[in-house]
């Protein structure tokens, strides 16, 4: 199985568009049709579809909130397609990514705290927690370069 980021296209929005969490999930996770309107609107924001092979299985937006702080914002795979690895190797390619930008120092993602299966998997990836969002809703990580 061969995971990459892909930009998004004309050719293939409405596939990722059409993507969805399980029930369970969807109250975390923003839908992929206004992630893509808001990318297109605002300044700094990057999308990429994780693709399995041929096929859209995921998304990822990130955005630029400073000249030295990247913020992962949207990150999902898609129902049928979860526990199979992607996301891990997702994740691997969009970090190598968001390093590459000049400048960047700090890498930011956040999740609900109450969620173990979410801070285990991203502190495997050298993310730190570091305390609560301004909304006292989720619990922000970092990865310092």
């Amino acid at each position: 199985m061969k995971v990459s980021l892909q930009q998004i296209t004309k050719e293939n929005y409405e596939a990722v568009c059409e993507l969805d969490v399980t029930k369970a999930q969807e109250d975390h996770v923003a839908c992929n049709m206004w992630s893509l309107v808001e990318s297109t609107y605002n300044e700094g924001y990057e999308t990429r579809a994780i693709y399995s092979n041929e096929e859209p299985v995921g998304f990822f937006m990130w955005v630029k909130e400073s000249t030295s702080k990247m913020s992962i914002w949207r990150f999902m795979i898609d129902q049928k397609h979860q526990q199979k690895s992607i996301g891990r190797t997702a994740l691997d390619l969009a970090l190598l990514e968001i390093k590459q930008v000049a400048g960047i120092k700090e890498i930011e993602i956040c999740y609900n705290p109450i969620n173990p299966v979410a801070k285990n998997f991203y502190s495997s990836f050298g993310f730190v927690e570091v305390g609560m969002d301004e909304d006292d809703e989720d619990m922000l990580a970092v990865i310092k370069l």
